[in-house]
């Protein structure tokens, strides 16, 4: 029987069918951080058990962590609990706990990567919605609630009903200046936030095999945007050079073995799915967000459209526009803005931090604009100062900061202030998402940056041409 590679690694993973209800699912991985483990950490030790594999487990300090002088005490009392509280439940459960400071700290879903905890054909889950990244490595991997990390703590199985199957093709060559982040918020314009709900999603086609696995990552880390359970892409020789020699990769005849296995991980010829869509890579431009949900987004050199022309009720729109103080009918390009964010789960790699310089280098930063370039991992910010990259940011005013979710979700004290625009790489833009009152313009780093030299929304082609010039 054809199967899809979302059928082929699910199915592998069923302990049991619940006749009419869910599935019982082995989890390979489970990734944990301070925010969403505190509780479910509590619900064992008022139950008197322990984790079943804390060796499949592994926490990291991210959501709520400082990106400056992290060395010194957390000053906000409810962080300062909730990162005590991730460091004592893991000591007492032998879990893997990579705390301010280590070497391997950083954004659970850069570290996973990094150190070769994802690989193809695993289950992992963790409290955090953009779970979903660890499938650019064709793995099944989805966000979960505080009782379920609790559930997987404890058992090492979840129960989950089967998502339905789409795949979204796109072929061609994408045009100059459109990053991974770009054909996400293309897809997302095209099918809404809630038009993969209840879908598992795989990608497929010319560009997403061209694409880098950092570009993969970005892609399935925004499928939670469009409402998918999740995103994956075929494994292929670029995820097992990806993978090869990292830390908790498979070794030797492990790795033999492994590979065996990961050559099987492809959706069937004859596999059917629920749904299918087709696009075409010459149709995408570098995209920027206008209003306050990742699919209210447009090619940069576009208006924003009429409340008559997409799909909802007028009222919302007009609503989302009245927050962002656009109109129907602006141009994007020029609009004023205050901040630029560049990192996030979504696009804080080395492969972000090296478009973003291509764009200042021999440029300045905007006086109007305060930047805040905060890398997903220290082996980003390793990297970073190991490829010159630092240089080209102080040479062009920009300062660094230390790694962390930071202005993605506003925990820490990154917060945008109210009434004021920034262009941000992270996922989100809901209303307050990086600060009360602030205003998220989603866009890719090369975006970013083009805002960050000129002070005002910029088609990065235009700078980019005249490094051509």
């Amino acid at each position: 029987m054809s199967k899809t590679l979302f059928d082929k690694v699910w199915d592998s993973h069923v302990v049991q069918s619940i006749q009419n209800g869910p599935d019982v699912l082995f989890i390979d991985r489970h990734l944990v951080h301070e925010v969403t483990s505190p509780v479910a950490f509590l619900g064992l030790k008022n139950r008197g058990i322990q984790v079943l594999y804390p060796e499949r487990t592994f926490a990291t300090a991210d959501h709520n962590t400082p990106t400056i002088n992290q060395h010194l005490p957390v000053k906000d009392e409810l962080s300062a609990n909730q990162l005590k509280a991730l460091e004592e439940n893991s000591k007492a459960h032998n879990i893997p706990y990579w705390g301010l400071g280590h070497e391997k700290n950083g954004i659970v879903h850069v570290i996973g990567p990094e150190n070769g905890i994802t690989v193809p054909g695993a289950t992992i889950v963790c409290g955090d919605s953009h779970t979903s990244t660890h499938g650019a490595f064709g793995a099944i991997a989805f966000g979960i609630g505080t009782s379920e990390v609790e559930m997987v703590l404890s058992t090492q199985c979840i129960m989950q009903p089967k998502p339905k199957s789409m795949r979204i093709n796109i072929n061609g060559e994408l045009n100059k200046a459109v990053t991974p982040k770009d054909v996400a918020l293309f897809i997302i314009s095209k099918l809404t936030t809630s038009g993969a709900t209840g879908y598992f999603v795989e990608y497929a086609g010319d560009v997403f095999r061209n694409m880098s696995m950092e570009g993969r990552m970005t892609v399935c880390n925004l499928s939670i945007e469009m409402g998918a359970r999740g995103g994956m892409i075929a494994p292929d020789e670029k995820t097992m050079e990806y993978i090869k020699g990292r830390e908790f990769a498979p070794k030797g005849a492990d790795w033999d073995k492994a590979m065996d296995y990961w050559n099987t991980l492809y959706t069937d010829h004859k596999a059917e799915f629920d749904k299918e869509l087709h696009f075409n890579a010459s149709d995408i431009e570098p995209m920027i967000t206008y209003g306050t949900n990742p699919g209210m987004g447009m090619g940069i050199q576009n208006d924003i459209p009429t409340a008559e022309a997409v799909e909802g009720g007028a009222a919302t729109y007009k609503k989302s526009l009245a927050y962002m103080e656009f109109n129907e009918g602006d141009p994007m390009i020029g609009k004023p803005i205050d901040f630029v964010f560049l990192g996030s789960c979504t696009n804080g790699r080395i492969e972000d931090f090296r478009a973003f310089a291509s764009i200042i280098k021999g440029r300045r930063k905007a006086d109007n604009v305060t930047a805040w370039l905060v890398p997903g991992s220290h082996r980003v910010e390793e990297a970073i100062k190991e490829e010159g990259i630092l240089d080209i940011l102080h040479s062009a005013g920009f300062e660094l900061r230390e790694p962390g979710c930071s202005a993605c979700l506003a925990m820490n004290d990154d917060k945008i202030p109210a009434g004021k625009y920034a262009v941000s790489t992270s996922n989100r833009n809901f209303e307050g998402r990086q600060g009360p009152g602030a205003r998220t313009l989603l866009a890719s780093p090369l975006v970013a940056a083009a805002a960050a030299v000129t002070g005002k929304v910029t088609d990065p082609r235009e700078l980019l041409e005249l490094q051509d010039a």
